[in-house]
């Protein structure tokens, strides 16, 4: 099979994947084949490639956007049936025994798995996952809208409920890539008031588009104290400016998975009032679900931009200059 490969973290510039021909691979049992039809391309795709997070497996098929459908079952799988059209996302192993996978808290499992970087991933004619973690997906998507919803989306998601934000209240985005604009449509659908920060004039056009009713530069102050904030661009230094930004009891949640250094905060000036930071950290099966519900109910409409597997260094190159309107998609099949 086709698999866009990476042998050697490396910036994106230097085209570290390359297309190689390896074996199809074999479901084990519980196990599902997927065969890939599109993959979306990922932040986290990005930093795995030039080699922000802390390396896991090499050679590694990079991709958790992945929408294909069933092939061939493995041993002991009865939920999933071949010809599904189904979703892999990037949490797909957990150990279900420890402390956070009881509590509903698998996402912080220290043994848990994650496409992509830990398993070969999306950028691929073929993948495996284990059937407990191959999301159905609803018809209302088509395959280049439901990519970007399994990582974008659900941690998107997971970052708007962690902001503690209410129906109806004003909530703050900072960066405004793949996952803010899917998430400005669950807020929006909620009734919040949306404002927007970001670096790119492509991107602000596309949150006056979506519907915020602010927008401004990447650390302009909003006109409005805010409820709740998100940060999606992992960039450290909007932090402080996010943090003042916020009314008193508010709460700041930071969506990257990766973040440059953050300055130093003013505790009087930034932090006092009860305003509080929290950090987002992968996401549990659960989210994938409610997301996913709430996304065809409403329904979200992803922005896309497709490219063809081989493009994949293309597509990451134009993600980090943020020249992507909405999310990237590789079409596989």
């Amino acid at each position: 099979m086709r698999a866009m490969t990476l042998e050697q973290s490396a910036d994106v510039s230097a085209n570290p994947l390359a297309l190689k021909d390896r074996p199809i691979p074999d479901p084990g049992p519980g196990q599902v084949r997927v065969k890939v039809r599109v993959c979306g391309v990922c932040r986290t795709d990005l930093h795995v490639v030039e080699g922000e997070l802390p390396q896991a497996k090499r050679p590694i098929v990079p991709g958790h956007e992945v929408v294909g459908i069933v092939d061939c079952l493995g041993a002991g799988v009865h939920t999933i049936e071949e010809g599904d059209r189904v979703g892999v996302a990037w949490l797909q192993g957990t150990c279900g025994r420890c402390e956070f996978c009881l509590g509903g808290r698998e996402n912080l499992c220290a043994q848990a798995t994650f496409t992509g970087y830990h398993v070969d991933g999306g950028y691929a004619d073929y993948v495996v996952v284990p059937s407990a973690f191959a999301y159905p997906l609803p018809s209302v998507f088509s395959d280049d809208e439901a990519a970007p919803l399994l990582c974008a989306g659900i941690i998107g998601y997971r970052a708007l409920c962690l902001s503690g934000v209410k129906p109806g209240q004003r909530l703050g985005m900072y960066g405004f890539g793949a996952s803010a604009h899917i998430t400005i449509q669950v807020a929006r659908h909620w009734g919040c008031s949306v404002y927007v920060c970001s670096l790119r004039e492509g991107h602000r056009a596309l949150a006056r588009e979506l519907g915020a009713v602010w927008v401004g530069g990447a650390v302009d102050s909003p006109p409005d104290k805010l409820h709740g904030v998100i940060i999606f661009a992992p960039a450290g230094e909007l932090v402080p400016p996010a943090l003042r930004a916020l009314d008193k009891g508010g709460t700041l949640a930071l969506a990257g998975i990766h973040m440059t250094p953050i300055p130093m905060i003013d505790y009087d000036r930034d932090l006092f009032g009860e305003r509080t930071i929290r950090s987002v950290t992968a996401n549990t099966k659960q989210d994938g679900l409610d997301l996913l519900r709430e996304a065809a109910a409403i329904p979200i409409r992803p922005h896309t931009q497709r490219f063809k597997l081989e493009e994949a260094n293309l597509a990451l190159q134009m993600l980090k200059a943020g020249t992507i309107k909405g999310a990237g998609v590789l079409k596989v099949h």
